[in-house]
């Protein structure tokens, strides 16, 4: 039997003590997630990454490094999501923006304190949202060096 986990991007964004978050349908409840997205055919990862960014926020970003690779199976879809998080960390109010989504399913943008983003804990997307927030705070950083593009 072939195994083919869904490849996810995603990125925590930082500006000041606020991180940014999505807010978005998934099962008809609203849920936060860090902007993300699947890896479509020819893409790279961190290529994928700046185009959910662009999608979901508005933003045009370019990944200061990459945090890691989690693996997470969800129990309501049986599906098993392999997921490359990057980070930004802005030094300029990015200012307003607004989601480009052609899924339709960003309901809204917020910039969030790691405090209010604990307190949200039932509400988020999947364990590995604040899994990618405490791998940042604890300091997790990777050079994007690492992530080898062979196409």
């Amino acid at each position: 039997m072939t195994f083919r986990p869904n490849v996810t991007v995603a990125a925590v964004i930082r500006y000041q003590d606020r991180f940014l978050l999505v807010e978005e349908l998934d099962r008809r409840r609203h849920v936060f997630n860090q902007p993300a997205g699947h890896l479509e055919a020819g893409e790279s990862l961190y290529e994928a990454v700046c185009r959910e960014i662009r999608e979901e926020t508005g933003l045009t970003l370019t990944p200061d490094g990459w945090l890691g690779t989690y693996m997470y199976t969800s129990p309501y879809r049986k599906l098993t999501y392999l997921r490359f998080c990057f980070y930004c960390e802005l030094t300029t109010d990015p200012g307003a923006h607004q989601p480009q989504d052609p899924d339709n399913d960003i309901l809204a943008c917020h910039w969030k304190t790691i405090d209010e983003i604990r307190h949200l804990k039932k509400q988020l997307r999947s364990p590995l949202v604040m899994e990618c927030f405490n791998d940042y705070l604890a300091g997790v950083r990777l050079p994007l060096s690492a992530l080898k593009d062979r196409r």
